[in-house]
């Protein structure tokens, strides 16, 4: 059964259900795209569909983004950006060699050319969110293999605006979002969890909550705390 279509940046969950017709929706608060579809349709018929909507996917997720509290960012000193769920107050550093950023207690430190855009600081740490990413999940990946008994293939990071993460049973794969970095720790491994259990329930049906329930009991709690407002730099 199929049960996620990627297009590009944009992941849709498809749900097989009697029902006569497509039914397309976007969820608050990420812009989560979700299809319910009639039980004997093709997964070509759909990808069309879904293909033929994307401009309006796009629209519906920029919408829900618009309404929630966004402070730009200039990428200067004393500016707020948040690691692991924690404060954290950004320093340049100029340097004439190889960027790189560092975490000195509470200050994130940008090591990066004094005539650097903001483009290229943003790059900066949005490379570094990837790295504290890809070096956390494989031990958390590693530490619930056995507990859920499944076997990811792959796991990757990448910077996704519209979801936390994503999974494709048929692959085993599991995506994850670079922004998790900014959220706490408890936040990433909420995430893990809920994909690697989509390799025993592909969809979000009552054995999926039975299954989150079963091995990870505050899963609600860690959901409510991942979907609150975003940082406050983003």
């Amino acid at each position: 059964m199929l049960t996620q279509i990627h297009l590009g940046d944009v992941v849709v969950d498809v749900v097989h259900k009697r029902v006569k017709y497509l039914r397309l929706s976007v969820h608050p608060p990420i812009g989560q795209v979700r299809i319910s579809a009639p039980l004997r349709m093709g997964a070509e018929t759909i990808r069309r569909f879904v293909v033929s909507k994307r401009d309006w996917i796009r629209q519906q997720q920029e919408k829900l983004q618009s309404r929630q509290p966004h402070v730009p960012c200039a990428y200067l000193d004393d500016e707020i950006h948040m690691v692991w769920g924690r404060e954290c107050m950004l320093e340049v550093v100029a340097t004439d060699g190889r960027p790189f950023v560092e975490l000195a207690d509470q200050t994130l430190l940008l090591h990066i050319h004094s005539a650097s855009s903001v483009a290229a600081r943003e790059w900066l740490l949005r490379a570094w969110h990837r790295t504290l990413i890809q070096a956390t999940a494989p031990p958390l990946v590693a530490k619930w293999e056995p507990i859920l008994r499944v076997a990811v293939a792959q796991v990757s990071v990448r910077h996704m605006t519209t979801r936390w993460g994503s999974c494709t049973p048929r692959s085993r794969r599991i995506r994850l979002s670079a922004e998790l970095a900014k959220k706490p720790p408890a936040c990433l491994e909420y995430v893990i969890v809920h994909e690697m259990v989509h390799l025993l329930e592909a969809t979000h049906n009552r054995r999926f909550a039975r299954l989150m329930d079963q091995f990870m009991p505050a899963w609600r709690l860690h959901r409510r705390e991942l979907n609150r407002s975003p940082p406050l730099a983003s």
